[in-house]
């Protein structure tokens, strides 16, 4: 562990060149590439999931579309950390990575947008699902998407890191703002996902074979791309970093230590406090990655009663994309909650005595939502039977309760997309790791309980007569258990003592 120890120190060599963190506008600019970030995730969490089954894939085997994701992150994420926090390019660590995601992001989008137009070229016929062609483009699409993502989020929480210099406090607001942009950014992909005419504004996007539904997405897409990209320009433009130079060691050269070696290192000198976390940020994911995946289809079949399914009939799909829109709208709603909250983390934290108690309490909330989605779902049942299979949705209190469910959750989000990111940046000064390498050990924690939803979610719901609920219950109970482990086990932060030693570099 020698070499290890020594590529580690290397690491928090430089932190001198920058003793103070950098001014809070810096720290806002570089956070802002959150919302052209989460402007893209809104529109995969909000219509992705019905899209792929309007193009053939049965309901219980579309989250095994949702696996690129996790896997993706679990080998993307710590491999670019490791490699950000050691890049010597003359842009900085960071800068590098953010502009290739950026590029990815684009080629991403256009696989997506086009899944459709390029399937039917190629063979693919409209009135025969599953349309394979259309599918395979999507799904390498979407494959490239999500590693796009992840090389992105990875180093911009690294540059977050790096600008706040050690400053628990500063860290915590960096965070903080990532969680507000990243709320900015769903709102505008959720008011974009739940406006159908959306696609008027650029009219080429409807074809033979991109429906309405297609061409607003297709839409949606080419909106997010356009805010990524001038979000990402304007931050690094303003916000720059200086050349990073490996300290050499005593033989005079630079110490350098395999990925894996370095990541299984990492783990190994994990101390308790990150173990921990590490435990009850898989409960939570656990416990959102259903709802996270089958939100708007949870609206659009147990909520307003329609179907997908290619097979069904147009009164059933027009009932199916009225809820799909209507849980859209629902998104939206949570983002602005999520958004009013993530300004107000650091004040909640400090009047609830810290951080780890504000985590716990809100996982009881997230724990009590899920539970409410079996009431909202019996209402609506009860209201079709007694109205004879009710073709027009549901009534508007069953409405308005979905609804609100959607805003409170957007509390325990605020929470999920900045605390335990927070406590990694403070835990990560004694795992003898870089920012960026933390971040994605912390990110593995993610990834492979979405991992196990995606694999297992549409199987184990099918073994209950199909439908979202029984994973929602599973998330209920898994936040009640991350709530509790949260509060006894989780060690509380120092409130502003210095978070970390990592090469916090100079800024312009």
């Amino acid at each position: 562990m020698e070499k290890a120890s020594n590529g580690s120190a290397a690491l928090e060599m430089q932190t001198s060149e920058l003793d103070q963190p950098a001014a809070l506008r810096k720290i806002i600019s570089v956070s802002s590439i959150a919302a052209g970030v989460q402007f893209g995730w809104a529109l995969q969490l909000s219509l992705l999931t019905p899209y792929v089954q309007l193009l053939g894939i049965p309901h219980k085997w579309a989250s095994l579309i949702w696996l690129c994701g996790p896997i993706s992150g679990m080998l993307v994420q710590p491999i670019v950390g490791y490699h950000s926090d050691r890049c010597t390019s003359r842009f900085g660590r960071r800068r590098p990575f953010i502009v290739a995601g950026a590029g990815l992001v684009t080629v991403a989008v256009f696989l997506i947008g086009y899944a459709a137009d390029i399937g039917h070229s190629m063979g693919d016929q409209l009135d025969k699902p599953p349309r394979t062609r259309a599918i395979a483009i999507f799904a390498l699409g979407f494959w490239i998407l999500d590693v796009a993502n992840n090389t992105l989020q990875g180093p911009c929480r690294a540059f977050l890191a790096d600008l706040s210099a050690g400053n628990a406090k500063k860290t915590r607001t960096a965070n903080a703002f990532f969680s507000f942009f990243m709320a900015v950014g769903n709102v505008l992909g959720y008011a974009a996902g739940s406006y159908k005419n959306l696609y008027k504004v650029v009219p080429f996007t409807m074809t033979k074979s991109c429906d309405l539904y297609c061409a607003n997405l297709k839409t949606c897409f080419f909106l997010s791309i356009t805010l990524l990209l001038l979000v990402t320009f304007m931050s690094l433009c303003y916000v720059t970093e200086k050349p990073w130079t490996p300290e050499p060691t005593a033989d005079g050269k630079a110490s350098s230590v395999p990925f894996f070696g370095e990541i299984f290192g990492a783990f190994k000198e994990l101390k308790r406090p990150m173990w921990m976390l590490l435990i009850v940020t898989a409960l939570n994911w656990i416990a959102w990655f259903p709802f996270l995946l089958f939100d708007t289809d949870w609206m659009g079949r147990e909520v307003y009663g329609g179907n997908s399914d290619a097979t069904a009939t147009d009164a059933s799909k027009k009932l199916y994309n009225d809820g799909v829109r209507a849980g859209a709208l629902g998104l939206m709603l949570n983002a602005i909650v999520l958004g009013f909250m993530s300004l107000g983390v650091e004040w909640v934290g400090r009047k609830m005595g810290g951080a780890k108690r504000l985590w716990g309490a809100v996982n009881f909330i997230l724990a009590i939502c899920l539970a409410m989605t079996v009431v909202v779902t019996k209402q609506a049942e009860d209201h079709r039977r007694d109205h004879g299979g009710a073709k027009t949705g549901p009534p508007g209190n069953v409405t308005a309760g979905a609804l609100t469910l959607f805003a409170v959750l957007g509390i325990p989000q605020a929470i999920t997309f900045s605390i335990p990111f927070a406590l990694a940046s403070i835990f990560s000064t004694n795992s003898g790791a870089g920012q960026g390498l933390s971040l994605g050990v912390l990110n593995l924690a993610i990834v492979v309980p979405q991992m196990v939803v995606s694999v297992g979610g549409g199987p184990f719901d099918e073994l209950f007569h199909g439908g979202n609920i029984p994973a929602f219950v599973l998330g209920a109970i898994a936040a009640a258990v991350s709530g509790v482990l949260a509060l006894t086990v989780l060690p509380s932060p120092p409130p502003d003592a210095p978070a970390f030693k990592t090469g916090a570099m100079g800024f312009h």
